[in-house]
């Protein structure tokens, strides 16, 4: 919102109060004063000059000569190349030594021969947008009203001696969207009063009614129209001061109707609208919901196609106007226009809202319509409307206002006590000057033992609750007058949780492994989506997806890893080892709120170890991994609970994949992709895991326990056991930790073997046993009897023979 100072001055007194004070007291009030605009930008010595003569250039087509009276005893020669420059006319004219916008200096010059003293401006010369001069004077320069003084100052007669203020007004604060808003704002700040139009006006003995009906079929989208007519208008320029008031706000003028109509709306902050009302071709106004596929082309010469959820004012059959957004072209105020019907109206925001962002028409009516007008303001800015165009444009006004009217606009009642407001606040204001404060903003209120009940004017939509009047008294008691309090409450170390921390190892710990954290978008195609998923779920698809690729949330993190590695090979990374802890999104059904779960997955592929000096180099493979993992399960004291299972999953390696479980419980897997994976990624030999992440870190775990140096030997068996291939060394080592007792410390593989001397279908896979017992000295026979308790649960359990 942009805010005339001058104009500003008209409702409130600001005397002794510069534009920037004004500022710096509206920010601290809680509205942002985002900058405040000097409009003369340093201009000096620009005076109103009378064109005496004007004649051809003698040596330029383009060019003409001008003798220009500015108020001087001699007029001044100007040499002008405006198009519309003419004889008589009353233009600005920059003298000589003045300075214009950019600290353009004025100096006398001699142009094809002839000499200038000064120049004649346009408005864009004088730091005027050129989108806000009126179209006449696009092009060329601006010719004043016949009844201002030659010599007078151009910038006071073209109000660019004025101050803006640019307001940055949140959406709840619509009522400060019009002039007279900003002054009740501005006087409750100042404690000063405010001084508002009073409209009045003679009324002809002809009956509006006579002219005119409505009728209103979307009640709920317009509960209020009223209308009046006005008669034997003359079309014409606005005065200088109203135009210029305009072109301040950033509207351009056009004419006197139009522009007493913006100028209302920016004064009342009520959108009202002018019809040509010999144009609209019958004498009923019907409000109604449009026709899908119906057409109106508007005022801005565009034919548009109109939905059901789009509200028109029409003559009964076709529309003549796009409700509260932009006027029909079929009833446009012309100059040969003569009546005029003139619209004030409450539409409903949201209806409005609709209408603006289907046609990307945002216009400073649908605006104000969209963030809530007064409604208790829409037939004074009527009456407003009326009194300017009967003094500004000659009209006769019809006695009446012609309605529909369903609105009901009660102002609200609040009840809040004196406490309350200062608890909340952390002060100790009494009860009178709280009620001083809401009498500054005009709004009633009654103090009753301490209870204050407060009536909140309708031009203030934004306050509905308490809170909404506690704010209001810390606005006005002034925000660096509140207590500076600290917050009380038991003061505790912050920290991590033990979620945290582990976490945290585990970053750690496979960074210190080689790996790299990668980090990847949530979102993926439906394609990649159910790869590699660790359970199964229904898709969770964004409603406006930026693209087919991102379009689904996903429920594995490898394949981003994967898309990672591809993106790295391909610029000569040849070896890639990465890890991601991030969220996958599981949903029993697509209509249900997706479960968020965490993941730990990694991709690694090429060289692992390379030892130059020895010639050495150890690729990725299934044992790497599985060691990464095997210390990463040690490390948050779960390696005794951890089974891997050999298995097949889709996008892996039949023979190289095994599931791993925490207990009985399944939470991930580990092994090579499948060739053609691998091809489709245009990768080596690549090795994936992911783990359930959650699982693993919430899993309650035995505190660490330190055991103190062996005082006595431990004594070691090996044994080879041949057992059916199917038969894993995992399950085999469980079963020897089982059946050893407490002297077996240590179990560990160090040979696997299958081929010749064996039978078919067999393997022998060969362990190395520790034996301890820290209070003594173990004996053969003590060994020996927990070694026959191995060796005949293992036969007994998987037929286990030693291998001769």
């Amino acid at each position: 919102m942009f805010v005339s100072y001058k104009w500003l001055c008209e409702y409130v007194d600001l005397s002794g109060i510069s534009a920037e004070e004004l500022a710096e007291k509206i920010t601290k009030s809680g509205i942002e004063v985002e900058s405040v605009e000097v409009l003369n930008k340093g201009m000096k010595d620009v005076v109103i000059g009378h064109v005496l003569k004007k004649e051809q250039h003698p040596n330029a087509d383009k060019l003409n000569k001008c003798l220009v009276d500015i108020g001087e005893e001699e007029p001044v020669q100007i040499i002008c190349g405006a198009p519309n420059v003419d004889q008589g006319q009353k233009v600005a004219v920059a003298k000589v030594g003045a300075i214009l916008p950019g600290n353009f200096k004025i100096k006398k010059a001699k142009l094809r021969g002839e000499e200038s003293n000064g120049m004649i401006c346009s408005l864009q010369e004088l730091g005027i947008e050129g989108k806000l001069v009126p179209k006449e004077f696009a092009d060329g320069i601006f010719v004043f009203p016949n009844d201002v003084e030659v010599g007078q100052d151009a910038i006071q007669q073209l109000n660019l001696d004025d101050q803006v203020l640019e307001l940055g007004l949140t959406p709840n604060r619509s009522d400060c969207l019009s002039m007279i808003g900003v002054a009740h704002e501005v006087a409750a700040i100042l404690n000063r009063n405010v001084k508002l139009p009073d409209p009045s006006f003679k009324t002809s003995d002809e009956k509006a009614s006579d002219y005119i009906s409505i009728k209103v079929e979307a009640i709920k989208d317009n509960p209020l129209y009223a209308a009046r007519l006005i008669k034997n208008v003359k079309i014409a320029p606005s005065p200088l001061w109203m135009q210029s008031r305009l072109m301040a706000a950033g509207i351009r003028p056009h004419n006197n109707v139009v522009d007493i109509t913006n100028y209302v709306l920016l004064e009342y902050g009520q959108p009202l609208h002018a019809f040509d009302y010999d144009r609209i071709g019958s004498k009923q106004i019907l409000v109604r919901r449009a026709n899908d596929g119906e057409q109106i082309v508007t005022l801005d010469d565009q034919k548009r196609e109109l939905t059901n959820g789009h509200l028109v004012i029409t003559n009964g059959t076709e529309p003549i106007a796009l409700a509260g957004v932009m006027g029909g072209a079929n009833s446009e105020v012309v100059n040969d226009t003569t009546t005029i019907l003139l619209e004030a109206a409450y539409f409903n925001g949201q209806t409005i809202r609709k209408a603006s962002k289907d046609h990307g028409l945002r216009s400073e009516a649908s605006v104000r319509f969209e963030k809530g007008v007064d409604p208790n303001r829409v037939k004074m800015a009527l009456e407003r409307a009326a009194e300017l165009i009967s003094q500004l444009a000659g009209g006769e006004v019809l006695e009446g206002i012609v309605e529909v009217n369903h609105l009901e606009a009660q102002p609200k009642s609040i009840n809040i006590t004196v406490e309350r407001i200062n608890e909340v606040l952390g002060t100790s204001i009494e009860a009178n000057e709280m009620v001083d404060i809401f009498n500054r903003l005009q709004f009633e209120v009654v103090e009753k033992e301490g209870t204050l009940t407060v009536t909140v004017p309708t031009r203030r939509g934004d306050i509905a609750i308490e809170e909404d009047l506690i704010e209001e008294v810390a606005r006005l008691y002034g925000y660096d007058n509140l207590p500076t309090t600290l917050p009380v409450a038991p003061q505790t170390p912050g920290k991590l949780t033990i979620y945290q921390e582990k976490r945290r190892k585990v970053r750690q710990f496979l960074e210190g492994a080689g790996l790299y954290q990668a980090i990847t978008y949530s979102l993926t195609s439906e394609e990649k989506a159910y790869r590699f998923a660790l359970e199964k779920s229904e898709l969770t698809r964004l409603a406006l997806p930026m693209s087919e690729d991102r379009s689904v949330l996903r429920l594995s993190l490898i394949p981003h890893l994967l898309e990672t590695a591809k993106h790295n090979r391909a610029r000569q990374m040849e070896d890639v080892a990465v890890y991601e802890i991030g969220s996958v999104f599981i949903a029993n059904d697509e209509n249900e709120k997706p479960s968020e779960k965490e993941r730990l997955a990694g991709v690694l592929t090429g060289i692992w170890q390379e030892h130059l000096w020895q010639g050495e180099k150890k690729q990725v493979d299934f044992f790497v991994v599985k060691g990464i993992l095997d210390g990463l399960f040690d490390l948050l004291g779960l390696s005794g609970q951890i089974v891997y299972k050999q298995a097949k999953r889709d996008d892996m390696h039949p023979g190289r994949t095994a599931e791993i479980y925490l207990q009985e419980e399944l939470i991930g897997f580990v092994g090579q992709l499948h060739p053609f994976v691998q091809k489709e990624y245009d990768l080596s030999e690549t090795y994936v895991f992911e783990l359930a992440l959650a699982i693993l870190l919430n899993k309650e775990t035995a505190p660490v326990v330190y055991e103190p140096i062996p005082r006595f030997p431990s004594i070691s068996r090996d044994i080879a056991l041949v057992v059916d291939r199917n038969v894993s060394a995992g399950e085999l080592e469980k079963a020897i930790v089982k059946a050893g007792g407490k002297l077996l410390k240590d179990v560990k593989v160090f040979d696997v073997y299958e081929g010749e001397h064996l039978e078919a279908g067999k393997k022998s896979i060969a362990f190395s046993l520790r034996y301890f017992d820290p209070e003594r000295t173990l004996t053969d026979e003590d060994v020996m009897k927990a070694h026959e308790k191995v060796l005949s649960f293992v036969k007994e359990k998987f037929g286990a023979t030693l291998r001769g």
